[in-house]
């Protein structure tokens, strides 16, 4: 702690200690950071110890109770408890767009933390393309694992 010498009335130099310098509060974006990474943990754990086709406390689609068609989603909590346990091909069979959107989420995210780690701005903007692609396989996985012919890629 630094001292800074004070007169004081009789004329004499008494030592007095500096308070200390206050730093700024952590921005939110650290906050949210923790917080995401907290509830993604905790979400793991529940899903690697409890499996989702043995509990009954995850939710449902309510688009498969309603229309008994398999959307986009169904079978990705299964998929996601079977990556959990190493099971690659058991997830691909539960949810393969998932699985295949994986890696390509992987790629994307680690280009935001490498311009983030070189001090550069950080975009989030996806390509309109990208955004077209990405609806296009989706509605195309959605109609065709509701096909006959493609039951291998219903859950």
């Amino acid at each position: 702690m630094a001292f800074q010498d004070v007169l004081t009335e009789a004329g004499r130099a008494e030592p007095r200690a500096v308070p200390p310098k206050i730093n700024p509060a952590r921005t939110p974006v650290f906050f949210a950071v923790i917080t995401l990474a907290a509830a993604a943990l905790g979400s793991g754990a529940v899903l690697f110890f409890f499996d989702p086709s043995r509990h009954g406390f995850y939710p449902i689609c309510l688009f498969h109770a309603l229309t008994g068609w398999n959307c986009p989603g169904c079978g990705g909590t299964r998929a996601a408890f079977e990556l959990l346990h190493g099971h690659w091909l058991r997830a691909l069979h539960d949810n393969a767009l998932l699985i295949l959107a994986l890696p390509v989420a992987a790629v994307w995210g680690g280009g935001r933390l490498v311009q983030h780690l070189r001090h550069r701005p950080v975009t989030w903007a996806v390509p309109a393309w990208a955004v077209g692609g990405a609806l296009t396989v989706i509605l195309l996985f959605t109609v065709l694992r509701n096909l006959p012919a493609f039951a291998w890629l219903s859950p």
